[in-house]
């Protein structure tokens, strides 16, 4: 089988040596090669300026990244015999790190499938396509995973915005019959989590093993879970032996699935919800002198793009200083952020900054980050994207 030549221009193949997966717009050698020449989505070889072949990429000509690399050796394209390949070596590694069926079994670049995010609940699988490349592969991503794991549904939940870079529609599919909400067990938890209607597919798998660090520390604790989205992290925190948890989202079905799930487990007497944006509920919460032994923060990302940044630390900072202002003696702060754009000693800059505005001291406890269901490709720092920071704070 042969494919488009795309020649690259003088050193612009280091970053794919390294390992890296991208090929940005500029980097291609356009008189070789006119962007122009190329449709959306075409799997193409990658030439170095020598002439040599670095492999096979799929192509957005109109965007910033303009290809992706799919494969190593152009003898093996991305098809459904690869992607058959490559979900098998994700889920060995999921099945080596975890004993029950719920999982994030494909994140994109990190297992070598750009554009393509797979998650896990057992006999579910929630599926989302962010190129247009994968766009192409559409049904051979279906009957890949349908070989390999046997679901009994697959929901394809492409309505999201990443698309958009891509030019592409957002849609919602169903292949087989998959409930509203899907049964679920997260570090000995039981939830429902709405894969139909809820935010992304339906449940964060990438915290974990933070929320897990997080029961540790909850027995006895009367704990606040800001962003609460559907209880992952109250519902544990009760689970676990909290005296009491509240739970704040600006969600009132969100809320109302906290509610669901605390019942679940047996804990509605323990865990109650506030209806509100955070920061609103938040000062309420100061003005009426609550405390909290426990304050979780953990809002979506407030730098999108490096030019929010600015703003976006501005904005943690703020939600910082609040969450503080209502932790009770020896509190314990948990400052998680999903912004790649956020490096993580920043995040701890802005703990340390919002402790000493308030003329208090803290101390780290643990810095955490995703699960090994969001493993990090090692060439490319985007795929590291979350923290979570857990501070003691007080006063010295």
């Amino acid at each position: 089988m042969s494919f488009a030549p795309l020649h690259l221009k003088s050193n612009a193949d280091r970053r794919l040596k390294q390992g890296h997966l991208w090929i940005y717009s500029n980097e291609i050698n356009t008189e070789a090669s006119p962007l122009s020449g190329f449709s959306v989505g075409q799997q193409v070889e990658v030439l170095s300026n020598g002439g040599k072949s670095l492999g096979l990429a799929t192509m957005n000509p109109q965007g910033l990244i303009c290809a992706r690399l799919v494969s190593r050796q152009k003898k093996y394209p991305l098809d459904k015999s690869l992607l058959v390949h490559r979900i098998k070596q994700a889920l060995s590694l999921r099945e080596l790190a975890f004993s029950k069926p719920f999982y994030r079994l494909i994140y994109g670049d990190s297992d070598l499938l750009p554009g393509l995010v797979v998650d896990r609940f057992d006999r579910y699988l929630v599926v989302q396509i962010s190129t247009a490349g994968m766009e192409l592969l559409k049904q051979e991503i279906v009957e890949a995973l349908q070989k390999v794991l046997r679901p009994e549904a697959i929901l394809l939940r492409n309505d999201h915005s990443a698309r958009k870079l891509e030019n592409l529609e957002e849609t919602v599919e169903t292949i087989g019959d998959i409930p509203e909400a899907v049964e679920m067990e997260e570090n000995g938890c039981s939830f429902l989590a709405p894969v139909a209607y809820g935010q992304k597919t339906g449940w964060f798998y990438d915290h974990r093993e933070n929320r897990a660090l997080l029961q540790r520390l909850s027995p006895g604790k009367r704990v606040l879970d800001v962003f609460s989205y559907v209880g992952g992290w109250g519902v544990q925190a009760a689970h676990a032996g909290a005296s009491e948890v509240v739970c704040v989202d600006a969600s009132e079905s969100a809320l109302d699935w906290v509610s669901e799930n605390a019942a679940i487990n047996g804990l509605q007497d323990k865990v109650s919800t506030i209806h509100g944006k955070a920061i609103d509920v938040l000062k309420q919460l100061i003005q009426a002198q609550e405390r909290f032994d426990i304050v979780v923060l953990d809002p979506p990302a407030f730098i999108k793009k490096r030019k929010d940044k600015k703003s976006g630390e501005a904005a943690y900072r703020h939600i910082n200083e609040l969450g503080m202002r209502l932790l009770g003696k020896d509190g314990v702060l948990v400052s998680g952020s999903c912004s790649m754009h956020l490096e993580k000693d920043r995040l701890n800059d802005i703990v340390r900054a919002s402790a000493r505005h308030l003329e208090r001291h803290c101390q780290i406890l643990h810095q955490g980050g995703q699960g090994p269901d969001h493993p990090v490709h090692p060439a490319i720092p985007e795929t590291d994207y979350l923290k979570a920071v857990f501070a003691r704070v007080y006063l010295p």
